[in-house]
């Protein structure tokens, strides 16, 4: 079993593809933004692109030069949020690593909060997420983005966590994303559980699905 981990290990931010204007680049973020607050407003079945377009004050075809339809649109909404909350998971690991694994373990519960901070800015973020798992044309925008950070993970635990094949490891790995995820979702519809207990329980059982054993 390693002792330490190497931070070179960490894998590299996946670049993302956008307008190169500043221009162009602002006027996709704020249709982005105007779709994510429509979505929590009216829902998946009654948004559209016309909708959209009225709110940012832009024509149809302005909107068609960023995106093809309201499909587009949404699995863009989704494409982002994953990839702000990938970006805020490796800042993270970036911060832990050099730290040794007990530090990671002991801040799982800090990388869960950061994560529903960034779903919470994001407008329409709550939503966002639940569209991703109610569409099926969209699925795989989570399962990729959720698989990217297993494989994430992998090459920083890899060695660490005994006597467990890197099969059984990665599976590990792939259900406590799930878990947090999961946890993070119920917070934003249940009320009568508080945040922090969210939070802490989470942790635990996300520690305990790596390891196998409570910590």
């Amino acid at each position: 079993m390693r002792n330490r981990i190497d931070s070179s290990e960490l894998p590299r931010r996946p670049s993302i593809k956008i307008p190169k204007q500043a221009r162009a680049i602002k006027t996709r973020e704020r249709l982005l933004d105007i779709a994510g607050e429509l979505l929590e407003e009216v829902g998946l079945e009654d948004i559209s692109t016309n909708m959209i377009c009225a709110r940012a004050g832009l024509s149809p075809p302005t909107l068609y030069r960023y995106f093809e339809d309201k499909h587009a649109v949404l699995q863009a909404l989704g494409m982002r949020l994953m990839e702000r909350q990938n970006e805020r998971l490796l800042g993270w690991f970036e911060r832990h690593v050099p730290l040794g694994f007990q530090s990671m373990l002991d801040n799982v519960e800090g990388i869960l909060r950061e994560t529903a901070e960034v779903t919470a800015s994001e407008p329409g973020g709550a939503w966002i997420a639940r569209v991703l798992h109610a569409s099926p044309r969209l699925a795989h925008i989570r399962v990729e983005s959720h698989r990217f950070v297993t494989d994430a993970q992998m090459e920083v635990f890899d060695g660490l966590v005994p006597d467990i094949s890197r099969e059984e490891l990665w599976q590990r790995i792939r259900l406590m994303i799930e878990f947090g995820y999961a946890a993070l979702e119920m917070m934003a519809e249940e009320d009568r559980i508080p945040s922090d207990r969210v939070f802490a329980e989470t942790a635990r059982v996300m520690r305990f699905t790596l390891l196998g054993k409570e910590d």
